[in-house]
């Protein structure tokens, strides 16, 4: 079975409170690293047999017109997922 993932990030133009609100709490917890915080989103896409260039084109366009709000949002990532690698903390 594949898999293929999306990520979307709201655009740096628009307001993330949720992203702001982690930042500002990471301090709280002794975590001082981070300079900022943005919250996006993550879906995982599942597939029967390997992916190929015809599925991540169709992922493609679901990013776009479903998983995505163009207004405020960029699709960032559309790519086939390694089964070892468990990227935005997937593990199905």
């Amino acid at each position: 079975m594949g898999r293929i993932i999306v990520e979307v990030m709201p655009k740096p133009e628009i307001l993330d409170p949720q992203g702001k609100a982690v930042g500002s709490a990471l301090p709280r917890l002794g975590i001082d690293a981070f300079t900022a915080v943005r919250q996006g989103k993550c879906f995982h896409l599942s597939v029967d047999g390997p992916v190929t260039e015809e599925l991540l084109a169709q992922a493609r366009r679901a990013a776009e017109e479903v998983l995505s709000n163009p207004i405020i949002e960029d699709v960032v990532r559309v790519e086939a997922l390694d089964d070892a690698a468990c990227a935005c903390g997937g593990d199905q």
